[in-house]
């Protein structure tokens, strides 16, 4: 049972770390493991390639965000995180945009995970909407991975609709925005915003343009698991690994066999990604 009044608790990041593992099962599977596991009614909403369940019980509403199809081998988007990241960061604006506009002047934000949100807005908020109606609880939002970039997103969002979010918990998250987006969503989700991370998992790291001065910046608040991974005789953690790249890059915007090779390196770490790793990480700590 998550404690609403103490968002930052890490038992509440044990349970919501087995939601967001629990959003990689299909519609069929998925519903028994989240009310034998959590017990929580849950029900998977997707459209298209998105995909998130809302789960209930009579104290809580949860929505956990699926990340990629197959988290493996981070499906595709390479193209989001590092091949078209410079393109990708945008003004919002249109329908899209409409509530993250509310950042104010200069903010920019992912325009891939942005849409990817929008696909699925609609019915989400819809089913949401009906659950507040029946009885008004407190509403948690996580996700792993892709699904964390769209739960933080989604968090914003929720409260731009008069949704009060008692906490968005997310594990292995990429960034959605620039310094701007997170300086306006660190002021609105002050102590309510938890980004949990593996020292050596690089994802968190990305989207990234540059070595050097990349734009994307990380919402609040990161919370280090440490890792599954023993630094030392050449392995480094994830943000000492891009210092040293940094200084012996040459290129101040990423591209050719420079971009590549960082790609082969988040793919050469990427059991610290998976899911499973943190659920582990998150028990050691309870220990």
């Amino acid at each position: 049972m998550l404690n609403p009044h103490s968002p930052s608790d890490l038992a509440n990041a044990r349970y919501l770390g087995r939601a967001a593992d629990l959003a990689y099962y299909n519609a069929s599977e998925g519903p028994p493991k989240f009310a034998a596991e959590l017990g929580l009614t849950a029900k998977l909403i997707s459209v298209d390639n998105t995909q998130v369940y809302l789960a209930t019980s009579d104290d809580q509403i949860l929505l956990a965000f699926r990340g990629s199809e197959n988290p493996a081998s981070l499906d595709g988007l390479k193209d989001w995180l590092l091949t078209n990241a410079v393109n990708m960061l945008v003004v919002p604006e249109g329908r899209i945009g409409s509530d993250f506009m509310a950042a104010g002047v200069g903010a920019r934000f992912h325009f891939g995970f942005m849409s990817a949100l929008a696909e699925v807005w609609d019915p989400l908020k819809a089913a949401l909407d009906a659950e507040l109606a029946r009885k008004d609880r407190p509403v948690w939002v996580t996700g792993h991975s892709l699904g964390g970039a769209l739960a933080t997103l989604a968090a914003w969002r929720l409260e731009q609709q008069f949704v009060p979010v008692t906490a968005v918990t997310t594990f292995g998250a990429p960034m959605i925005g620039n310094q701007l987006a997170a300086n306006a969503f660190e002021t609105l989700f002050a102590g309510r915003s938890f980004r949990y991370i593996d020292d050596a998992d690089l994802v968190p790291r990305l989207p990234t343009i540059s070595f050097v001065s990349n734009q994307y910046v990380h919402v609040p608040t990161e919370v280090s698991l440490g890792s599954a991974l023993t630094f030392g005789a050449g392995v480094q953690k994830a943000l000492d690994l891009f210092h040293t790249l940094a200084q012996s890059s040459t290129q101040s915007v990423l591209q050719g066999t420079v971009r590549e090779d960082l790609w082969k390196l988040v793919l050469q770490r990427i059991d610290a990604h998976l899911m499973p790793n943190y659920i582990t990480l998150l028990k050691k700590h309870q220990q």
